[in-house]
């Protein structure tokens, strides 16, 4: 359970990873040790995962967005499916899905001719996977990581 500045921390974190720890203090009001604590305590109880930056995909040629529907051979098929397609590069997120045992993928990649590539000669080459439905994303209007904090509730309801 994490209380009110905790949760302050979190959002803070979240908005600018890389923020001074004393910034933080000065804006939950707090001495910085006790934020540096406080952070270390909230990463130790799994609060915090890491922290990532995020790259320009158009600076480095990775503009193609597509979402992979998978459809696995074996109903116990998706958790080895799963563990394949997570060491793929192109493959940002990895989801079993409801509905038929099944997952959906989110890659990026260069263009459609690499997507073509990685749907023929990466995913069809796995025995597991019976069949493929992509969708290419168009435009995005928004992505992001950042998790909705504000209804947070601290009494545990």
């Amino acid at each position: 359970m994490i209380d009110d500045i905790s949760l302050q921390i979190l959002k803070i974190l979240q908005e600018k990873a890389r923020i001074p720890n004393v910034e933080v203090a000065r804006q939950v009001g707090m001495a910085p040790s006790a934020v540096l604590e406080r952070i270390r305590k909230l990463e130790k109880n799994g609060y915090i995962d890491g922290y990532e930056v995020r790259l320009n995909p158009r600076r480095l040629k990775r503009d193609l967005i597509a979402f992979i529907g998978i459809t696995c051979r074996r109903p116990g098929d998706a958790t080895n499916t799963g563990a394949f397609l997570s060491a793929l590069s192109a493959v940002q997120e990895v989801h079993h899905i409801a509905g038929e045992d099944g997952l959906l993928i989110k890659v990026r990649v260069r263009d459609t001719e690499e997507l073509g590539r990685l749907i023929r000669e990466e995913l069809h080459a796995d025995k597991s996977i019976a069949a493929t439905e992509t969708t290419v994303v168009l435009s995005t209007f928004k992505e992001t990581a950042l998790m909705p904090l504000d209804d947070i509730d601290l009494n545990g309801r």
